[in-house]
Protein backbone atom coordinates (compact mmCIF):
# COMPACT_ATOMS: atom_id res chain seq x y z
CA UNK A 1 0.00 0.00 0.00
CA UNK A 2 1.46 3.35 -1.02
CA UNK A 3 1.88 5.87 1.83
CA UNK A 4 -0.38 8.94 1.73
CA UNK A 5 1.41 12.28 1.93
CA UNK A 6 0.11 15.28 3.87
CA UNK A 7 -1.33 17.13 0.85
CA UNK A 8 -3.25 14.06 -0.33
CA UNK A 9 -4.68 13.56 3.16
CA UNK A 10 -5.85 17.19 3.33
CA UNK A 11 -7.39 16.97 -0.14
CA UNK A 12 -9.21 13.77 0.83
CA UNK A 13 -10.61 15.50 3.91
CA UNK A 14 -11.67 18.50 1.84
CA UNK A 15 -13.31 16.25 -0.73
CA UNK A 16 -15.27 14.50 1.99
CA UNK A 17 -16.37 17.84 3.43
CA UNK A 18 -17.28 19.10 -0.01
CA UNK A 19 -19.42 16.06 -0.70
CA UNK A 20 -21.46 16.69 2.42
CA UNK A 21 -22.74 20.08 1.29
CA UNK A 22 -23.49 22.11 -1.86
CA UNK A 23 -20.82 23.86 -3.91
CA UNK A 24 -19.53 27.25 -2.74
CA UNK A 25 -21.82 29.08 -5.12
CA UNK A 26 -24.78 27.86 -3.09
CA UNK A 27 -23.48 29.20 0.24
CA UNK A 28 -26.03 31.87 1.10
CA UNK A 29 -25.38 34.95 3.14
CA UNK A 30 -25.94 37.66 0.57
CA UNK A 31 -28.00 40.80 1.15
CA UNK A 32 -30.43 39.68 -1.54
CA UNK A 33 -33.07 42.00 -2.96
CA UNK A 34 -35.53 43.20 -0.33
CA UNK A 35 -38.87 44.88 -0.82
CA UNK A 36 -38.87 48.68 -0.50
CA UNK A 37 -41.54 50.53 1.43
CA UNK A 38 -43.18 51.73 -1.77
CA UNK A 39 -42.49 51.56 -5.52
CA UNK A 40 -39.02 53.00 -6.15
CA UNK A 41 -38.21 55.58 -8.78
CA UNK A 42 -34.57 54.42 -8.99
CA UNK A 43 -32.83 51.08 -8.51
CA UNK A 44 -29.20 52.20 -8.31
CA UNK A 45 -27.23 55.16 -6.97
CA UNK A 46 -23.94 56.62 -8.19
CA UNK A 47 -22.53 59.29 -5.85
CA UNK A 48 -19.97 61.67 -7.36
CA UNK A 49 -18.34 63.17 -4.28
CA UNK A 50 -16.03 66.16 -4.77
CA UNK A 51 -13.79 66.02 -1.70
CA UNK A 52 -12.55 69.32 -0.32
CA UNK A 53 -15.52 71.57 -1.18
CA UNK A 54 -15.89 73.48 -4.43
CA UNK A 55 -17.01 77.09 -4.39
CA UNK A 56 -20.71 77.36 -5.20
CA UNK A 57 -20.34 81.00 -6.30
CA UNK A 58 -17.68 79.98 -8.84
CA UNK A 59 -19.53 76.96 -10.22
CA UNK A 60 -23.32 76.62 -9.94
CA UNK A 61 -24.66 79.75 -8.20
CA UNK A 62 -24.09 82.99 -10.17
CA UNK A 63 -24.06 86.20 -8.14
CA UNK A 64 -23.83 89.43 -10.22
CA UNK A 65 -23.36 91.47 -7.04
CA UNK A 66 -20.01 89.76 -6.42
CA UNK A 67 -18.81 91.09 -9.76
CA UNK A 68 -20.24 94.54 -9.18
CA UNK A 69 -18.92 94.84 -5.60
CA UNK A 70 -15.62 92.99 -5.94
CA UNK A 71 -13.21 94.04 -3.17
CA UNK A 72 -15.99 95.94 -1.40
CA UNK A 73 -16.39 95.32 2.35
CA UNK A 74 -19.32 93.11 3.29
CA UNK A 75 -20.19 95.58 6.05
CA UNK A 76 -20.61 95.03 9.78
CA UNK A 77 -24.04 93.37 9.45
CA UNK A 78 -22.58 90.39 7.55
CA UNK A 79 -19.33 89.94 9.45
CA UNK A 80 -19.03 86.48 10.92
CA UNK A 81 -16.26 84.14 11.89
CA UNK A 82 -15.37 81.28 9.58
CA UNK A 83 -12.60 78.70 9.95
CA UNK A 84 -9.54 80.39 11.38
CA UNK A 85 -9.25 83.74 13.08
CA UNK A 86 -12.17 86.16 12.68
CA UNK A 87 -11.40 89.40 10.87
CA UNK A 88 -12.71 92.88 11.37
CA UNK A 89 -13.20 93.33 7.63
CA UNK A 90 -14.21 90.95 4.86
CA UNK A 91 -14.17 91.86 1.17
CA UNK A 92 -16.42 90.37 -1.48
CA UNK A 93 -14.65 88.39 -4.18
CA UNK A 94 -15.88 88.06 -7.76
CA UNK A 95 -16.04 84.63 -9.42
CA UNK A 96 -13.11 83.86 -11.69
CA UNK A 97 -15.26 82.29 -14.41
CA UNK A 98 -18.16 83.54 -16.47
CA UNK A 99 -21.58 81.93 -16.06
CA UNK A 100 -23.59 80.92 -19.14
CA UNK A 101 -27.00 79.23 -19.52
CA UNK A 102 -27.75 75.71 -20.68
CA UNK A 103 -29.35 76.05 -24.11
CA UNK A 104 -32.41 73.92 -23.29
CA UNK A 105 -33.35 74.77 -19.71
CA UNK A 106 -31.45 78.00 -19.05
CA UNK A 107 -29.68 76.81 -15.89
CA UNK A 108 -26.53 78.86 -15.51
CA UNK A 109 -23.21 77.12 -14.87
CA UNK A 110 -19.75 78.65 -14.98
CA UNK A 111 -17.12 78.00 -17.62
CA UNK A 112 -15.44 75.65 -15.16
CA UNK A 113 -17.94 73.00 -16.29
CA UNK A 114 -18.72 73.44 -20.01
CA UNK A 115 -19.55 69.75 -20.50
CA UNK A 116 -21.79 69.60 -17.44
CA UNK A 117 -23.51 72.81 -18.52
CA UNK A 118 -24.50 71.05 -21.75
CA UNK A 119 -26.39 68.33 -19.81
CA UNK A 120 -27.99 70.49 -17.10
CA UNK A 121 -31.37 69.93 -18.74
CA UNK A 122 -31.11 66.43 -17.17
CA UNK A 123 -30.23 67.80 -13.73
CA UNK A 124 -32.09 69.11 -10.70
CA UNK A 125 -29.69 71.68 -9.24
CA UNK A 126 -30.03 72.55 -5.55
CA UNK A 127 -28.68 76.01 -4.70
CA UNK A 128 -29.85 75.98 -1.08
CA UNK A 129 -27.85 73.20 0.59
CA UNK A 130 -26.87 73.54 4.26
CA UNK A 131 -24.69 71.50 6.61
CA UNK A 132 -23.79 71.83 10.28
CA UNK A 133 -20.01 71.98 10.40
CA UNK A 134 -17.25 74.07 8.82
CA UNK A 135 -14.41 71.53 9.17
CA UNK A 136 -13.77 68.86 6.55
CA UNK A 137 -13.74 65.78 8.74
CA UNK A 138 -17.02 66.49 10.50
CA UNK A 139 -18.79 67.84 7.39
CA UNK A 140 -17.65 64.87 5.27
CA UNK A 141 -18.90 62.53 7.98
CA UNK A 142 -22.29 64.28 8.02
CA UNK A 143 -22.66 64.19 4.25
CA UNK A 144 -22.09 60.43 4.30
CA UNK A 145 -23.59 59.31 7.62
CA UNK A 146 -25.83 62.14 8.86
CA UNK A 147 -23.66 62.71 11.95
CA UNK A 148 -20.89 65.27 12.54
CA UNK A 149 -19.67 63.73 15.79
CA UNK A 150 -20.17 59.98 16.16
CA UNK A 151 -19.39 57.51 13.39
CA UNK A 152 -22.66 56.07 12.10
CA UNK A 153 -23.64 53.77 9.19
CA UNK A 154 -23.12 55.42 5.82
CA UNK A 155 -25.73 56.15 3.17
CA UNK A 156 -24.46 53.24 1.06
CA UNK A 157 -24.63 50.89 4.04
CA UNK A 158 -28.23 51.93 4.80
CA UNK A 159 -29.26 51.35 1.18
CA UNK A 160 -27.55 47.94 1.17
CA UNK A 161 -29.29 47.05 4.42
CA UNK A 162 -32.67 48.31 3.25
CA UNK A 163 -32.67 46.98 -0.31
CA UNK A 164 -29.90 44.38 -0.77
CA UNK A 165 -28.16 43.66 -4.05
CA UNK A 166 -29.23 42.43 -7.47
CA UNK A 167 -26.14 40.23 -7.79
CA UNK A 168 -25.17 38.01 -4.87
CA UNK A 169 -21.68 37.55 -6.30
CA UNK A 170 -20.91 41.25 -5.92
CA UNK A 171 -21.27 43.58 -2.93
CA UNK A 172 -24.24 45.91 -2.80
CA UNK A 173 -22.03 48.83 -1.75
CA UNK A 174 -18.83 49.76 -3.61
CA UNK A 175 -16.57 52.78 -3.13
CA UNK A 176 -14.02 53.84 -5.77
CA UNK A 177 -11.39 55.88 -3.97
CA UNK A 178 -7.86 56.32 -5.25
CA UNK A 179 -6.75 58.11 -2.08
CA UNK A 180 -7.90 58.15 1.52
CA UNK A 181 -10.56 60.86 1.97
CA UNK A 182 -11.34 63.01 5.00
CA UNK A 183 -12.60 60.82 7.89
CA UNK A 184 -11.24 57.76 6.08
CA UNK A 185 -13.19 54.47 5.92
CA UNK A 186 -15.76 55.77 8.42
CA UNK A 187 -17.62 57.33 5.51
CA UNK A 188 -18.38 53.94 3.92
CA UNK A 189 -18.57 51.84 7.09
CA UNK A 190 -21.63 49.86 8.20
CA UNK A 191 -20.86 50.58 11.88
CA UNK A 192 -23.55 48.76 13.93
CA UNK A 193 -25.35 47.42 10.84
CA UNK A 194 -24.26 43.90 9.78
CA UNK A 195 -20.75 44.16 8.39
CA UNK A 196 -21.79 42.82 4.98
CA UNK A 197 -23.26 46.27 4.25
CA UNK A 198 -19.89 48.08 4.55
CA UNK A 199 -18.50 49.49 1.34
CA UNK A 200 -15.90 47.50 -0.57
CA UNK A 201 -13.16 49.92 -1.57
CA UNK A 202 -11.71 49.76 -5.08
CA UNK A 203 -8.43 51.56 -5.80
CA UNK A 204 -8.15 52.43 -9.51
CA UNK A 205 -5.08 50.93 -11.11
CA UNK A 206 -3.59 47.62 -12.19
CA UNK A 207 -4.77 45.96 -8.97
CA UNK A 208 -8.11 47.54 -8.02
CA UNK A 209 -8.67 44.85 -5.39
CA UNK A 210 -5.89 42.87 -3.72
CA UNK A 211 -5.69 39.06 -3.96
CA UNK A 212 -8.08 38.67 -6.88
CA UNK A 213 -5.97 35.83 -8.20
CA UNK A 214 -6.71 32.64 -6.19
CA UNK A 215 -3.75 31.06 -4.42
CA UNK A 216 -5.10 27.56 -5.09
CA UNK A 217 -6.39 25.81 -8.18
CA UNK A 218 -10.13 26.30 -8.74
CA UNK A 219 -11.17 22.77 -7.61
CA UNK A 220 -8.94 22.87 -4.55
CA UNK A 221 -10.16 26.35 -3.57
CA UNK A 222 -13.77 25.16 -3.85
CA UNK A 223 -12.99 22.30 -1.47
CA UNK A 224 -11.14 24.58 0.92
CA UNK A 225 -14.02 27.05 1.05
CA UNK A 226 -16.51 24.23 1.45
CA UNK A 227 -14.65 22.87 4.48
CA UNK A 228 -14.28 26.36 5.94
CA UNK A 229 -17.99 27.00 5.59
CA UNK A 230 -18.87 23.64 7.17
CA UNK A 231 -16.73 24.44 10.20
CA UNK A 232 -18.03 28.02 10.46
CA UNK A 233 -21.67 26.91 10.28
CA UNK A 234 -21.06 24.33 12.97
CA UNK A 235 -19.44 27.01 15.10
CA UNK A 236 -22.32 29.43 14.43
CA UNK A 237 -24.98 26.88 15.43
CA UNK A 238 -23.40 26.76 18.87
CA UNK A 239 -23.32 30.56 19.06
CA UNK A 240 -26.59 31.81 17.53
CA UNK A 241 -26.64 35.54 16.91
CA UNK A 242 -22.88 35.95 16.57
CA UNK A 243 -22.97 38.85 14.10
CA UNK A 244 -19.20 39.02 13.71
CA UNK A 245 -18.95 35.37 12.67
CA UNK A 246 -21.89 35.69 10.27
CA UNK A 247 -20.23 38.73 8.72
CA UNK A 248 -16.91 36.90 8.42
CA UNK A 249 -18.67 34.01 6.65
CA UNK A 250 -20.32 36.42 4.26
CA UNK A 251 -17.02 38.15 3.55
CA UNK A 252 -15.69 34.88 2.11
CA UNK A 253 -18.71 34.63 -0.18
CA UNK A 254 -18.23 38.20 -1.37
CA UNK A 255 -14.51 37.63 -1.86
CA UNK A 256 -15.16 34.56 -4.00
CA UNK A 257 -17.71 36.45 -6.08
CA UNK A 258 -15.24 39.27 -6.58
CA UNK A 259 -12.58 36.78 -7.69
CA UNK A 260 -15.01 35.42 -10.26
CA UNK A 261 -16.49 38.65 -11.60
CA UNK A 262 -14.42 41.68 -10.62
CA UNK A 263 -11.59 41.24 -13.16
CA UNK A 264 -14.15 41.40 -15.96
CA UNK A 265 -16.46 44.03 -14.46
CA UNK A 266 -13.66 46.43 -13.54
CA UNK A 267 -11.78 46.10 -16.82
CA UNK A 268 -12.66 49.28 -18.73
CA UNK A 269 -10.47 48.11 -21.62
CA UNK A 270 -13.47 46.05 -22.73
CA UNK A 271 -15.26 49.27 -23.68
CA UNK A 272 -15.43 50.50 -27.26
CA UNK A 273 -13.27 53.38 -28.43
CA UNK A 274 -16.43 55.41 -28.98
CA UNK A 275 -17.49 54.95 -25.34
CA UNK A 276 -14.05 55.83 -24.02
CA UNK A 277 -14.04 59.00 -26.10
CA UNK A 278 -17.45 59.96 -24.69
CA UNK A 279 -15.97 59.93 -21.19
CA UNK A 280 -12.64 61.38 -22.25
CA UNK A 281 -10.77 58.20 -21.28
CA UNK A 282 -7.68 56.95 -23.06
CA UNK A 283 -7.18 53.34 -24.26
CA UNK A 284 -5.56 51.30 -21.49
CA UNK A 285 -6.45 53.95 -18.90
CA UNK A 286 -7.27 52.47 -15.47
CA UNK A 287 -6.77 55.37 -13.07
CA UNK A 288 -8.30 58.60 -14.42
CA UNK A 289 -11.63 59.94 -13.20
CA UNK A 290 -13.00 59.05 -16.63
CA UNK A 291 -12.01 55.41 -16.12
CA UNK A 292 -13.62 55.47 -12.68
CA UNK A 293 -16.91 56.71 -14.16
CA UNK A 294 -16.87 53.91 -16.74
CA UNK A 295 -16.16 51.46 -13.92
CA UNK A 296 -19.13 52.79 -11.93
CA UNK A 297 -21.45 52.27 -14.90
CA UNK A 298 -20.14 48.73 -15.39
CA UNK A 299 -20.75 47.96 -11.71
CA UNK A 300 -24.39 49.03 -11.73
CA UNK A 301 -24.92 47.16 -15.01
CA UNK A 302 -23.79 44.08 -13.13
CA UNK A 303 -26.24 44.55 -10.28
CA UNK A 304 -24.37 46.64 -7.70
CA UNK A 305 -26.85 48.79 -5.80
CA UNK A 306 -24.68 51.71 -4.66
CA UNK A 307 -21.41 53.07 -6.09
CA UNK A 308 -19.55 56.13 -4.87
CA UNK A 309 -16.62 57.75 -6.65
CA UNK A 310 -14.57 59.85 -4.23
CA UNK A 311 -12.61 62.53 -6.04
CA UNK A 312 -9.84 62.76 -3.46
CA UNK A 313 -6.89 63.51 -5.71
CA UNK A 314 -4.17 63.25 -3.09
CA UNK A 315 -3.10 64.49 0.31
CA UNK A 316 -4.95 67.12 2.31
CA UNK A 317 -5.67 70.19 0.18
CA UNK A 318 -4.56 68.44 -2.99
CA UNK A 319 -8.23 68.56 -3.89
CA UNK A 320 -10.95 71.22 -4.12
CA UNK A 321 -9.70 72.54 -0.77
CA UNK A 322 -6.74 74.05 -2.61
CA UNK A 323 -9.07 77.07 -2.82
CA UNK A 324 -7.49 78.06 0.50
CA UNK A 325 -4.40 78.98 -1.50
CA UNK A 326 -6.03 80.11 -4.72
CA UNK A 327 -9.56 79.45 -5.94
CA UNK A 328 -8.07 79.42 -9.44
CA UNK A 329 -6.91 75.86 -8.69
CA UNK A 330 -10.54 74.85 -9.24
CA UNK A 331 -9.75 74.76 -12.97
CA UNK A 332 -7.49 71.74 -12.48
CA UNK A 333 -10.06 69.73 -10.54
CA UNK A 334 -13.00 70.72 -12.73
CA UNK A 335 -11.10 69.67 -15.86
CA UNK A 336 -10.53 66.24 -14.29
CA UNK A 337 -14.25 65.51 -13.73
CA UNK A 338 -16.26 67.67 -16.16
CA UNK A 339 -16.31 65.56 -19.33
CA UNK A 340 -16.38 62.17 -17.52
CA UNK A 341 -19.50 63.05 -15.53
CA UNK A 342 -21.27 64.55 -18.53
CA UNK A 343 -20.26 61.44 -20.47
CA UNK A 344 -21.68 59.23 -17.72
CA UNK A 345 -25.06 60.99 -17.96
CA UNK A 346 -25.13 60.59 -21.74
CA UNK A 347 -23.97 56.98 -21.62
CA UNK A 348 -26.58 56.00 -19.03
CA UNK A 349 -29.23 57.68 -21.15
CA UNK A 350 -28.12 55.85 -24.31
CA UNK A 351 -28.26 52.52 -22.47
CA UNK A 352 -31.72 53.25 -20.98
CA UNK A 353 -30.19 53.23 -17.50
CA UNK A 354 -30.61 56.88 -16.51
CA UNK A 355 -34.26 56.44 -15.52
CA UNK A 356 -33.32 53.75 -13.00
CA UNK A 357 -30.03 55.26 -11.80
CA UNK A 358 -29.87 58.21 -9.42
CA UNK A 359 -26.77 60.39 -9.84
CA UNK A 360 -25.75 62.49 -6.84
CA UNK A 361 -23.12 65.22 -7.36
CA UNK A 362 -22.11 66.65 -3.99
CA UNK A 363 -19.51 68.15 -1.69
CA UNK A 364 -19.31 68.73 2.07
CA UNK A 365 -19.90 72.52 2.08
CA UNK A 366 -19.37 75.60 -0.06
CA UNK A 367 -16.93 78.53 -0.08
CA UNK A 368 -17.18 82.05 1.30
CA UNK A 369 -18.36 84.81 -1.05
CA UNK A 370 -15.53 86.92 0.39
CA UNK A 371 -11.77 86.50 0.15
CA UNK A 372 -10.29 84.46 2.95
CA UNK A 373 -7.14 86.51 3.54
CA UNK A 374 -8.30 90.04 2.96
CA UNK A 375 -8.79 92.46 0.11
CA UNK A 376 -7.32 91.42 -3.23
CA UNK A 377 -6.35 87.89 -2.17
CA UNK A 378 -7.06 84.76 -4.19
CA UNK A 379 -8.59 82.36 -1.67
CA UNK A 380 -11.98 81.42 -0.26
CA UNK A 381 -12.67 79.73 3.08
CA UNK A 382 -15.16 77.03 4.18
CA UNK A 383 -18.86 77.93 4.13
CA UNK A 384 -21.55 75.47 5.34
CA UNK A 385 -24.41 78.00 5.44
CA UNK A 386 -25.16 77.81 1.69
CA UNK A 387 -23.80 75.68 -1.14
CA UNK A 388 -24.86 73.75 -4.25
CA UNK A 389 -25.29 70.07 -5.10
CA UNK A 390 -27.35 68.30 -7.75
CA UNK A 391 -29.33 65.16 -8.56
CA UNK A 392 -30.07 63.56 -11.91
CA UNK A 393 -31.72 60.42 -13.22
CA UNK A 394 -34.25 58.12 -11.61
CA UNK A 395 -37.29 60.02 -10.41
CA UNK A 396 -35.68 63.49 -10.44
CA UNK A 397 -37.31 66.46 -12.15
CA UNK A 398 -34.87 67.41 -14.94
CA UNK A 399 -33.76 70.91 -15.90
CA UNK A 400 -34.78 72.71 -12.71
CA UNK A 401 -33.12 74.87 -10.08
CA UNK A 402 -34.37 74.38 -6.52
CA UNK A 403 -33.78 76.86 -3.71
CA UNK A 404 -32.01 80.18 -3.63
CA UNK A 405 -29.22 81.81 -1.65
CA UNK A 406 -29.02 85.55 -0.99
CA UNK A 407 -27.49 88.04 -3.41
CA UNK A 408 -23.91 87.12 -2.49
CA UNK A 409 -24.38 83.40 -1.77
CA UNK A 410 -23.91 83.84 1.97
CA UNK A 411 -27.19 82.46 3.39
CA UNK A 412 -30.14 80.47 2.09
CA UNK A 413 -33.13 82.67 1.36
CA UNK A 414 -35.59 80.18 -0.11
CA UNK A 415 -36.31 76.43 0.17
CA UNK A 416 -33.42 75.35 2.38
CA UNK A 417 -32.23 71.75 1.92
CA UNK A 418 -30.31 70.42 4.88
CA UNK A 419 -28.09 67.35 4.48
CA UNK A 420 -30.77 65.38 6.38
CA UNK A 421 -33.36 66.46 3.78
CA UNK A 422 -30.97 65.46 1.00
CA UNK A 423 -30.63 61.98 2.53
CA UNK A 424 -34.37 61.63 3.07
CA UNK A 425 -34.98 62.50 -0.60
CA UNK A 426 -32.39 60.02 -1.88
CA UNK A 427 -33.91 57.23 0.23
CA UNK A 428 -37.39 58.19 -1.00
CA UNK A 429 -36.32 57.89 -4.64
CA UNK A 430 -35.11 54.36 -3.87
CA UNK A 431 -38.49 53.49 -2.35
CA UNK A 432 -37.49 53.82 1.31
CA UNK A 433 -39.19 55.89 4.01
CA UNK A 434 -36.36 57.50 5.98
CA UNK A 435 -38.48 57.34 9.16
CA UNK A 436 -39.13 53.61 8.79
CA UNK A 437 -35.64 52.51 7.72
CA UNK A 438 -34.34 51.82 11.23
CA UNK A 439 -32.01 49.46 13.07
CA UNK A 440 -32.19 48.70 16.78
CA UNK A 441 -28.86 49.14 18.50
CA UNK A 442 -27.90 49.78 22.14
CA UNK A 443 -31.53 49.97 23.18
CA UNK A 444 -32.83 52.45 20.62
CA UNK A 445 -33.85 52.62 16.96
CA UNK A 446 -31.35 54.44 14.75
CA UNK A 447 -31.88 55.86 11.28
CA UNK A 448 -29.80 57.75 8.72
CA UNK A 449 -31.62 61.04 9.31
CA UNK A 450 -31.74 60.63 13.13
CA UNK A 451 -34.81 62.66 14.20
CA UNK A 452 -34.60 65.12 11.32
CA UNK A 453 -35.16 65.31 7.58
CA UNK A 454 -38.00 65.74 5.15
CA UNK A 455 -38.40 64.62 1.55
CA UNK A 456 -37.98 67.54 -0.89
CA UNK A 457 -40.91 66.84 -3.21
CA UNK A 458 -40.03 69.80 -5.41
CA UNK A 459 -37.09 67.78 -6.74
CA UNK A 460 -39.23 64.82 -7.80
CA UNK A 461 -40.68 64.31 -11.26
Amino acid sequence: MNPVNRREAICATLAAAGSMRPAWSAIAASPSVRQPHYPPRAKHVIVLYMSGAYSHVDTFDPKPRLIRDHDVSIGPELRSAVSGQPRTERYLKAPLWRFRPNKQCGTEVSDLFPHLRDVMHEVALVRSMQSDHRDHGEATLQLHTGSTTVAMPSLGAWLSYGLGTFNDKLPAHVVISEHRPYSGPQIWDANFLPGVHSGVRIKPGDEPLPHLQPASAARLQELELGLLDTLNRKHLRRRPGDAQLATRMDSFRTAKGLQDLAPEVLDVRRESQRTLELYGAQPGDRTSYAAQCVMARRLIENGVRFVEIIDAVGACRDNWDAAHRDVGTHAKYARRVDQPIAGLIKDLQQRNLLNETLLVFCTEFGRTPWAQDGKGTKSRNHHPAAFSCWLAGGGVKPGIVYGQSDDIGNRVEEDAVHVHDFHATILHLLGLDHQRLTFRHAGRDFRLTDVHGQVIHGLLS
